[in-house]
């Protein structure tokens, strides 16, 4: 139903451990965590954006294609202002989910509350399961699930 499309991912994610990297000089989006399940006809995904405003939040559907980007801008600066730590990434983060067929795109829905970004997606109704009556000779049809 959900794919993951980004293959290098873990490996992005291991080097950046490894290697650190100044804000700005990253070269792909980092990507944001998530949880994806099913409860009951429909799909959900959350993803952990702490600290994004959601005015900052963008999230776009293209041939089956989720894509969900954020951006968490850099604290105030001034004269006055002297950074002490800075271990949150800063900058673009972005994911991408390959849409199932039997998903219906044209009712997704997202919420956000206390940094989570909930996107519920409902199945298709053809993808649903369904009774199917099936004829007997000489009898009442009987239903059976498909």
């Amino acid at each position: 139903m959900l794919m993951r499309t980004d293959p290098f991912h873990e490996f992005d994610r291991l080097t950046q451990q490894l290697f650190g990297s100044a804000p700005g000089t990253w070269s792909r989006p980092a990507a944001m965590p998530m949880d994806a399940y099913r409860a009951g006809d429909e799909f959900v995904v959350c993803f952990d954006l702490p600290g994004v405003d959601p005015a900052a939040i963008e999230l776009d559907v293209e041939h089956n294609v989720l894509t969900v980007k954020a951006e968490r801008r850099p604290l105030p600066t001034g004269d006055d202002v002297r950074t002490q730590v800075s271990e949150r990434p800063l900058g673009v983060f972005s994911r991408q989910l390959l849409l199932g067929d039997n998903l219906d795109i044209d009712n997704i829905k997202a919420d956000y509350d206390t940094g989570v970004l909930t996107v519920r997606i409902p199945v298709a109704e053809n993808a649903k399961p369904r009774r199917i009556a099936i004829g007997r000779t000489g009898g009442e049809p009987r239903e059976i699930e498909a």
